[in-house]
């Protein structure tokens, strides 16, 4: 029989697909039927930096009474009351989930900085949360920063929340640092057990008619995925940390790279948007289809299968695609 197990964060995992934060983590009734459907853990929607800073500061207006303590940026924000779920809300809907399915429940918070967040990983933590995602997206916009203090600001985070909680920590990043390699080592010194790799960028559109500008939503494809595996295959046993990959993973075959990369865990959430949360089980049917025609036993005999420390060739991943590419490239 095909062993699909896994193991993350210190889970062991009945196979390798795990659902990603997104609003669809906000209603039990769809995080059973993930569940149902093969998910073998699931990542709750995030709680943003900028809900804990909005009760701080209602907290604080009430205490001054009508003094003007309302920062201007938030009004540039949405109404973040009515936004997914307040902080409070937020433990006691980690506390239903856990209630609701036995697979592990994994809590997500996301920002740059730590304020609040101490208090509420830990919250979350004793809200029964198996793993806690740190999910940070910052865009380094101000001239003035250095990378090495974007980069410093990012250790110093992870330090934090990791002597803060002690249930196991994943950090969720995006890609755009000079030496990536180097920060994720120095995430993991700080106390990472795991890297989701990579947070999506999303970029503001222009819109030309009320001279605004517009957010944008664009779900991943599976081309997306490149990016994800390529650093995956290259740290694979560089570092003591598990790896999942997130962004691009839609079919089998995605979760069959990722797991041949190095990555303990595949997750999804735009292949569910797009086709449902039964779009699980037929990944899964897949993937174990797949490994008994290839004579696959399990995943781990697949994992790191064609990562850069064991493909023939491992400049592939590096300058050596880059020549080839260029070189066998002819006009039509």
């Amino acid at each position: 029989m095909t062993d699909l197990t896994t193991r993350y964060l210190g889970l062991d995992l009945a196979n390798p697909l795990v659902v990603s934060a997104s609003p669809l983590c906000q209603d039990l009734g769809r995080i059973r039927q993930m569940e149902d459907a093969g998910a073998s853990a699931i990542v709750l929607h995030s709680l943003f930096e900028e809900q804990i800073t909005l009760e701080s500061v209602q907290l604080h207006r009430e205490l001054m009474g009508g003094t003007e303590s309302y920062p201007e940026a938030l009004s540039y924000l949405p109404d973040l009351r009515e936004y997914n779920l307040g902080p409070d809300a937020y433990v006691e809907h980690v506390r239903k989930a856990k209630a609701a399915v036995d697979i592990p429940v994994i809590g997500s918070l996301n920002g740059v900085s730590t304020g609040g967040w101490l208090r509420y990983a830990r919250l979350i933590e004793e809200a029964g949360a198996d793993a806690l995602e740190l999910n940070v997206y910052l865009v380094a916009s101000d001239i003035e920063r250095s990378s090495a203090d974007v980069e410093a600001q990012y250790a110093g985070l992870v330090r934090d929340v990791a002597a803060t909680v002690r249930i196991p920590l994943a950090v969720k990043l995006g890609h755009h640092f000079t030496s990536f390699g180097h920060v994720a080592a120095r995430l993991h010194e700080a106390g990472a057990d795991a890297l989701v790799l990579f947070n999506r960028f999303y970029q503001p559109d222009l819109d030309i008619e009320s001279l605004e500008v517009a957010p944008t939503l664009t779900l991943s494809s599976s081309h997306e995925l490149l990016l994800r595996l390529s650093w995956v295959a290259i740290l694979y046993r560089k570092l003591d940390v598990d790896f999942a990959i997130t962004g691009g993973v839609h079919t089998a075959a995605d979760v069959l790279k990722c797991m041949m990369a190095g990555a303990n865990v595949a997750m999804m959430t735009s292949a569910l948007l797009q086709h449902g949360i039964r779009h699980l089980a037929e990944v899964r049917q897949d993937l174990t289809r797949w490994m008994e025609e290839h004579d696959y036993e399990s995943i781990a005999q697949m994992r790191g299968s064609l990562s850069q420390k064991n493909v023939a060739n491992p400049s592939a991943y590096e300058r050596g695609n880059y020549l080839r590419v260029l070189s066998g490239y002819a006009l039509r």
